[in-house]
This record gives structure tokens, C-alpha cells and sequence, in this order.
């Protein structure tokens, strides 16, 4: 089981950030090899259920997750979003966190805790590294946006 920790303080309002974030058929165009299904109808909200595909052929597998607390940003109340991972192979939880920092901009966190079915503890430090920059590169992306350059 790995748990992580990513910050990252993008010069957006905490709604834009927290949209952008919390887009996820978005997810798939930045996470290569991956697909997102929505497995209910919009908005999103508590109960909302998506399947991320990632992977190619027979390497490919289904990370299902549901989203169990649902609190978009307001005011200076933070936002906060927890989805379940109910997968065969992937399971855990995932926290998005987004509130205002300093002058209009924003401070997201993103907690997760992750276990991939069959794979010895071993593993687990390498597997970490792998999250970590993976979601980190995700994140990076999501909070860029389209037609963005450079870090938010």
C-alpha cells in the first residue's frame, strides 16, 4: 500500500482550479494509455461513478471509482472530493483538495492511497516513486488546462 501526497499552488481562482481538477473525462487526456467511461449521468456528485482504462491490449485493466463525498469550493471554504477505488487490481481512495491562497490564486492538495492487488510490499517503494510522479505529471497537466503554457 503506497499513500502520497501532491501540493501544487496554481495562479487560478479555487473554482477554475477545482473544475479543472475535478474533470474527469479531462483525466484521459492527460494520463497517457487511459480512457475514462462515465458510468453515470452529470454533474457530478455523491454517488457518481467513472471507469478510468489505462493500459494497452492485454496489459490494459479498469480502475472504477466512486465518488463518496462530493463539497465544491465556496467562499473560502475549501473544496474537497473523495472517490473509492473499487477495482480488481486497483483499489484505495483518492482525496482532491482546493481552497484560496493568497491573491485570487489557489492551493490544491491531492492525497492518495494506493494498492495494487497481488503486488508483494516489495514493491511498494518503487511503486510509490512511480505515483507520485505519474499523478504528479497529472496534476500538472489538469490545472495547466487547454490552451495554457507553461505551470499554473
Amino acid at each position: 500500500m503506497v499513500l502520497f501526497v501532491l501540493e501544487r499552488f496554481p495562479s487560478l481562482p479555487v473554482g477554475r482550479a477545482w473544475r479543472r481538477l475535478t474533470d474527469w473525462n479531462r483525466h484521459a487526456d492527460v494520463v497517457p494509455l487511459t480512457r475514462v467511461t462515465m458510468r453515470t449521468p452529470p454533474p457530478t456528485g455523491e454517488g457518481t461513478v467513472f471507469v478510468a482504462r489505462s493500459g494497452v491490449g492485454p496489459l490494459a485493466f479498469d480502475d472504477p471509482m466512486e465518488v463518496v463525498v462530493w463539497q465544491p469550493p465556496e467562499g473560502v471554504t475549501a473544496g474537497r472530493c473523495r472517490l473509492v477505488k473499487h477495482g480488481r487490481f486497483v483499489t484505495g481512495w483518492a482525496e482532491i483538495e482546493v481552497r484560496p491562497y493568497g491573491d485570487g490564486a489557489s492551493r490544491a492538495v491531492w492525497r492518495e492511497n494506493l494498492r495494487v492487488r497481488w503486488l508483494p510490499a516489495l514493491f511498494d517503494r518503487p511503486l510509490g516513486w512511480l505515483a507520485r510522479r505519474m499523478f504528479g505529471r497529472a496534476m500538472d497537466g489538469l490545472l495547466r488546462g487547454p490552451g495554457d503554457r507553461g505551470a499554473s
